[in-house]
């Protein structure tokens, strides 16, 4: 018999019969004049609508989150867009939320972001290219900044900035290696003041930050204002307002913080709205949106980057505690494929069936579980199913879990789509109903920020202690005496272990996390802790996706995802 020749992403893209995005709104009741249209099949909703609907009963709220990431693939948006199908499918009004991918994974390694197989959102080549161009509207307003910041420095310099105390770099949405340090102002007086600087990834951006945490656009324009861009001689802060840059940086963002509204392959509405990164950012799509899914459907599913010990953690710690926002459950993604990984089995070997590696990988899914279940939330474990997994592999899982008290659920929405999720909606569901816990934050505000990166450190990596120089605890003081003291923490780290050594798979121990720079985000609202290796600008691996991308005769995108 012939193997089953499985389409690509973008092919089954290719097939999709979507809706006019004004039927997919009519769904959750949203006017055709709310909508302002990108083209027939995505719109973004109008904040005047938004605001209306902040008085409406809120539905439910399940995270969607998944173990520590690897080479093998867990399939966290998948299962994000998977499990909004079925839960439609079963008679719930259910809206998915997720980030917009950014262009430097989509030329680079990992590929699109808009869900995989059966369980995309759509239109898929739109969304991972320059969609509703919110993108570049944040690119736009953090690089405006950073032109007024060498414009002051330029003439005449009367808020007395120091340029090599300047921290607001340059930010663009691709991998570049090259730009991560750079010399500005050579040529002369008439190009500026010579000094260091650099380019970060646009996901990392601050502006990015605020953009997903602001409800309105006056809330945006203030914490624009309070963005600082470096300090003085004094090391006395100097803000965007300072500048009277905000404004400005507020007009280029209008238009973007609109939601912007799209569709799954099976026709059902989801938001696809803002997009830092988990590993170097807080990793969650827009307050906005979230929120206004919560007000139009009875489930809202939403989902945060990379693993639970950082995307979940900031949603929870970040986005929850400013917004408001509670999740009623969990679902953390996981597959055989990962487990075995983390349970020491090389790549080239993963389809060989191991129960045993599988075993010894559960360490990372249940250290996942005991944060989840810290929180106060209940959790359900999602088992995105690939042909090579064997019956043994799951009940080794599913015996690890009932011992647990959680559920996990085999769920095959990749080649079947909402359906193959079913059994996964009707878990959630008994979940997040009968909820029995009260969620609690990690840590208070008033906890000093050095407790706070601690804390982290200790309870949700699971290491012994935080470390670091003596430069980096004055600072750490310093911000503290500069009134930040209550902001909470995100941390910048690796996601491919909860160490900050990418190379220590499962449930690592003994270990210590070194702090190795500290910065605030004043806008945003926290403190930004970078550790290890992580870097704020990406680069593009040996054999970046964008070598295979192309168009084809007939002008059709081929390769991407």
């Amino acid at each position: 018999m012939a193997a089953k020749i499985v389409p690509s992403d973008i092919e089954i893209a290719h097939q999709a019969k979507m809706l006019p995005i004004d039927q997919v709104a009519a769904r959750l009741k949203i006017p055709a004049d709310a909508l302002e249209h990108y083209g027939k099949y995505k719109a973004k909703v109008g904040l005047s609508f938004y605001q209306q609907q902040l008085t409406k009963p809120r539905g439910r709220l399940v995270l969607v989150t998944a173990i520590s990431p690897t080479p093998a693939g867990e399939g966290k948006t998948t299962t994000t867009v998977g499990l909004g199908d079925a839960l439609n499918r079963i008679g719930k009004r259910a809206v998915v939320c997720i980030r917009e991918p950014s262009l430097g994974p989509s030329f680079g390694v990992k590929g699109g972001a808009a869900g995989g197989g059966y369980a995309q959102v759509m239109p898929m080549e739109d969304i991972n290219l320059h969609f509703t161009g919110d993108f570049h509207a944040v690119t736009s307003a953090h690089n405006l900044l950073s032109a007024m910041v060498d414009n002051h420095l330029t003439h005449g310099n009367a808020l007395g900035l120091d340029p090599n105390r300047v921290v607001w770099k340059r930010v663009m949405d691709m991998n570049d290696r090259a730009l991560r340090e750079i010399v500005l102002g050579l040529g002369g007086v008439a190009n500026g003041v010579v000094r260091q600087s650099g380019f970060d990834i646009t996901v990392a951006s601050e502006v990015m930050a605020i953009f997903c945490l602001s409800q309105d656009l006056k809330e945006l324009r203030e914490r624009l204002g309070r963005i600082v861009v470096g300090y003085t001689r004094e090391k006395k802060p100097v803000t965007a307002a300072q500048l009277k840059a905000n404004g400005a940086m507020a007009v280029l963002l209008r238009d973007a913080l609109a939601p912007n509204l799209v569709q799954t392959l099976e026709n059902n509405p989801a938001f696809v709205h803002g997009g830092p990164f988990a590993n170097i950012a807080h990793g969650c799509n827009s307050v906005l949106a979230t929120k206004l899914a919560l007000s139009l459907g009875e489930y809202t599913i939403t989902e945060a980057g990379f693993g639970a010990d950082l995307g979940a953690q900031k949603f929870l710690d970040i986005k929850c505690r400013f917004a408001g926002l509670a999740p009623d459950a969990v679902v953390l993604v996981a597959t055989v494929r990962a487990l075995k990984m983390h349970g020491g089995v090389d790549k080239k070997d993963l389809k060989a069936p191991n129960a045993a590696a599988v075993e010894r990988g559960l360490a990372n899914m249940e250290k996942h579980l005991e944060n989840i279940a810290g929180y106060g939330l209940p959790a359900v474990v999602a088992i995105n199913r690939f042909t090579s997994d064997t019956d043994e592999e799951f009940a080794v899982i599913e015996q690890r879990c009932a011992k647990l008290g959680v559920k996990a659920v085999l769920a095959t929405h990749w080649a079947d789509g909402g359906a193959g999720a079913e059994a996964l909606a009707r878990a959630v569901i008994e979940a997040a109903e009968k909820k029995d816990g009260k969620f609690k934050l990690l840590y208070p505000d008033e906890m000093p920020l050095w407790e706070k990166a601690r804390t982290i450190a200790q309870k949700i990596y699971g290491a012994k202690d935080i470390t670091a120089s003596a430069r980096v605890k004055t600072k750490f003081e310093e911000l503290e005496k500069a009134g930040y003291g209550k902001f909470p923490i995100c941390m910048a780290k690796t996601q491919y272990s909860f160490s900050t050594d990418p190379t220590l798979r499962g449930r690592p121990t003994g270990f210590d996390v070194e702090i190795r720079e500290v910065n605030v985000s004043a806008g945003a609202g926290f403190i930004v802790c970078l550790t290890g290796e992580i870097m704020t600008m990406p680069g593009l691996p040996k054999v970046p996706a964008a070598e295979v991308i192309d168009l084809d005769a007939d002008g059709q995108i081929v390769g991407l995802f």
